[in-house]
């Protein structure tokens, strides 16, 4: 009996038993296309478990070490002819635990796949009488299918071997599971149809009186009267405060049930949005949609308000996104695409038959604009997915889809008719030019919103500003950042109640912010004054600005610090400056279009650096590790720090300590290379040999402002 895993009763699960048994999960999840190819790598990728030595290692001769991984994939040079598809199952095969290597060179003395097909094995001969081989046979058509040249060719092989990766490591990782526990796992299921009646009966209760309220049931209309139309790719630019959260959520729901979708994954780009957009749909559906939320700053183990079951059902359903609607972000989402190891790429194949929605589209990162579309384009054209592009200001994508993604690819307009988006115009945008810091501060407004381009600004203007007053930053905890907005959001909302339009100059609220309050934080600010950045930025902030358009007047101020005059600006501050001087209203969509077209030509070689570098003659040669190693999809090069609210919490850290950093999640702020060092050289940072950096000194974090670089003067 030849064993592949043993449980702690001894009872034994064999390698024949749990190869059909993973091939036929893996089979179950992929495409039909490639289900034939999927089943027979699955059947062979324990090969190397039928070696003597691992036998003996696992029937208790533990300092045996022996590599298993690598006899399937040199199987297949004798079974299987060169092929595109033989050198996909040799990295699916080979990478199955460590993940998918680079191609290499032969006689490789580091882990490559060439270098591994050359290693000696001991025999396995004997799998030959369990297991069956069948060569797949796939023709060459479909490895080249839509490819304009050899780079389209490579990244469509790459795409599709990450994929057949995903079936393969999640259907081993179930089957290994469902043996060692003997449970198999909950599914839980949405009822789609009852939370698009839910979402219908949120709008019939929106009845259409103000112009204001009138367009934004116009604008939606357009979304819902193509609900049937055809298309891959399907781009909703709709207006600030035209409701295109709700809006995107109805289109998903009645395609997903019209086109017998699995599943829907909402897509957003920051942590922020997503907590004040999972509120809201727990609000709309309640029990009737099973939420997955994937997220950094976000776990199940310490949140409030999930039963025992849905915990243990979310913690494992992460793993591989086994739900039905999955709330997630870009960074989880591109990075679960060009991966290349198991615990990223099991979710790949669960992208299949899916309504993907991108919120804030236009925020993909310039330079990996290039993958993030080609990634969505192998996924909508492949997998037989459909996504949709939402933002207020959407850069061309007709032309980059054409440019970056799959030739031939229907991408469909939801929105044509544009003439209603000029009453959503709720502010006036005035640019102040260059100015001192009392300039801004003077400025009046029952509630006013600063936004600055760095947190040392933002802590700066906080502690000059008068009266009642609050920050918002990265130098403060998730914790803290999240506690602050509520209460921004409840005091705007009492004071409005109170005094409406005439609140007292007592009375009156500054909010002093870095960026991050512009995407997603619903709050309203009489009047915003925005530091000089690009423009849709600028829009974003503006969107703050009499959010429910019940003011007359109101503006949006852009500025400049006179201290900056002179220095070095960036390309999206010098394209900003020229079209305030062209045009009278930034939310022109003329406006918005030369932005975007002015900023992809500038930046056009960025578009491309990080997309995969393809052999022209063998474009199945693909370095899939140094790719992963390169594909940093938030260019972060600041470092976290936990703060912990009691000190005395550290004195039982030492090296030895096992540090669970999802505990600490929410309690982690972020500082630069060079504030870390300042921060080290003043000795009130530690690791305690961990890895993991605590503030061992409270002084230097305050709550409002964050963490602090100099200990107070009044603690002195």
């Amino acid at each position: 009996m030849q064993i592949a895993h043993i449980k702690e009763n001894g009872t034994i699960q064999t390698i024949q038993q749990h190869s059909e048994s993973t091939a036929e999960i893996s089979s179950s999840f992929a495409i039909s296309e490639l289900r034939r190819l999927v089943y027979q790598t699955a059947l062979i990728h324990d090969l190397g478990k039928y070696q003597p030595s691992f036998q003996k290692r696992i029937s208790g001769e533990n300092h045996i070490k022996i590599p298993h991984a690598l006899c399937g994939a040199i199987e297949l040079k004798h079974i299987m002819k060169p092929s595109f598809e033989q050198f996909l199952m040799q990295y699916c095969i080979a990478g199955h635990h460590t993940g998918l290597q680079d191609f290499g060179n032969p006689g490789d003395e580091q882990i490559t796949l060439l270098g591994t097909l050359e290693q000696k094995t001991e025999s396995y001969e004997i799998y030959k009488k369990d297991i069956s081989f069948t060569s797949p046979d796939i023709e060459i058509e479909y490895f080249t299918k839509n490819c304009r040249d050899h780079q389209e060719i490579g990244e469509r092989f790459a795409f599709l071997t990450r994929y057949v990766f995903s079936c393969i490591t999640d259907a081993d990782s179930l089957d290994t599971e469902a043996f060692c526990t003997g449970v198999k796992r909950e599914k839980r299921n949405s009822d789609f149809s009852e939370c698009l009646s839910k979402i219908e009966q949120r709008f019939a209760g929106f009845q259409p009186t103000t112009d204001l309220q009138k367009a934004r049931s116009s604008v939606q209309n357009q979304v819902y009267e193509k609900i049937n139309q055809e298309g891959e790719i399907f781009l909703m630019p709709m207006p600030t405060g035209s409701g295109k959260t709700l809006c995107s959520m109805k289109f998903a729901l009645e395609r997903a049930i019209k086109q017998g979708k699995k599943r829907i994954i909402y897509i957003i780009p920051y942590n922020s949005i997503i907590d004040q957009t999972a509120q809201e749909f727990e609000r709309i559906f309640g029990d009737s949609l099973q939420m997955l939320r994937h997220q950094s700053n976000f776990q199940y183990e310490v949140e409030d308000g999930f039963h025992e079951d849905y915990r243990i059902w979310a913690n494992k359903a992460i793993e591989n996104w086994d739900g039905d609607f999955i709330i997630t972000t870009a960074v989880q989402f591109f990075e679960s695409i060009h991966h290349n190891k198991r615990g990223k790429l099991r979710k790949l194949h669960n992208m299949a038959d899916a309504i993907l929605i991108f919120d804030e589209a236009h925020l993909m990162p310039t330079e990996y604009l290039s993958p993030c579309l080609k990634g969505i384009s192998h996924i909508t054209s492949i997998l037989n997915s459909e996504a949709v592009f939402l933002t207020a200001t959407m850069p061309d994508f007709h032309t980059l889809l054409e440019k970056h993604g799959i030739e031939g690819q229907k991408v469909v307009d939801l929105v044509t008719d544009t003439s209603e988006f000029s009453k959503f115009r709720k502010c006036d945008y005035i640019n102040l030019g260059y100015v001192e810091m009392e300039q801004i501060l003077s400025i009046a407004a029952a509630s006013k919103l600063i936004v600055v381009n760095s947190r040392k600004k933002a802590q700066e203007v906080y502690e000059n500003c008068d009266g009642e007053k609050y920050h918002l930053s990265t130098y403060m905890t998730v914790n803290d950042r999240q506690k602050t907005i509520t209460t921004i959001r409840e005091r705007l909302e009492a004071l409005e109640d109170e005094f409406g339009e005439d609140v007292p100059e007592d009375k009156r609220v500054t909010v002093v912010s870095t960026s991050l309050i512009e995407a997603g934080v619903d709050l309203d600010f009489h009047v915003v004054c925005r530091e000089l950045a690009g423009l849709d930025h600028i829009l974003q902030a503006g969107g703050r600005c009499n959010r429910e358009g019940k003011r007359k007047g109101a503006t949006a101020y852009i500025f400049a610090w006179h201290e900056d005059f002179g220095k070095m600006s960036t390309p999206e501050k010098e394209i900003t400056k020229g079209l305030l001087q062209e045009f009278s209203d930034l939310n022109d969509l003329e406006c918005i279009q030369q932005y975007y077209e002015r900023m992809l030509r500038v930046k056009a070689d960025e578009i491309t650096k990080h997309k995969l570098k393809v052999h022209q003659k063998k474009p199945f040669q693909i370095n899939f590790k140094e790719y992963t190693e390169g594909f940093k999809f938030i260019e972060d090069n600041s470092y976290s720090i936990v703060i912990v609210e009691d000190v005395e919490e550290l004195q039982g850290i030492n090296q030895y300590t096992k540090i669970d950093t999802r505990k600490y999640q929410k309690y982690m702020a972020s500082v630069k290379p060079w504030e870390f060092e300042e921060l080290f050289k003043q000795g009130v940072i530690s690791d305690f040999g961990t890895g993991v950096f605590f503030l061992t000194n409270l002084d230097y974090y305050n709550k409002e402002t964050g963490i602090l670089f100099a200990i107070p003067e009044y603690i002195i």
